[in-house]
């Protein structure tokens, strides 16, 4: 069986707020949020051009929301060697892994068609 990995970032209140309504128009409950953001992740880091949208949200700033996330090792094991590719380009960038999540979350808003209309 896969391990879980409790880990917490840091995400500003407005896309705090999108997630969670996401998540719930997307059919996944309250309880869904770590899976949503999973696959989020996984999504994010087949992107060719991932290593250019963490330094987009290494830019972010009011993070002021914090979440916890059990994420399974494996998926830990995959965001770890991201962090060699993006650490190539980025040398100095800090917090990487949070900015690996927060990027995947602020993709997966943008990229996917929402169920609800927005208000």
């Amino acid at each position: 069986m896969n391990k879980k990995i409790m880990t917490s970032i840091k995400l500003q209140k407005i896309v705090h707020l999108k997630m969670q309504q996401r998540i719930i128009s997307d059919g996944y409950g309250m309880r869904g949020k770590s899976q949503w953001i999973i696959e989020a992740i996984e999504q994010f880091l087949k992107l060719p051009d991932f290593p250019t949208l963490v330094d987009i949200a290494d830019g972010m700033d009011q993070l002021s929301e914090l979440i916890s996330i059990r994420l399974p090792e494996d998926l830990m094991n995959q965001i770890d060697q991201s962090i060699i590719k993006i650490r190539r380009h980025y040398p100095a960038m800090e917090g990487v892994k949070s900015n690996v999540v927060r990027a995947s979350i602020m993709q997966r808003l943008l990229r996917e068609p929402t169920s609800v209309t927005e208000v």
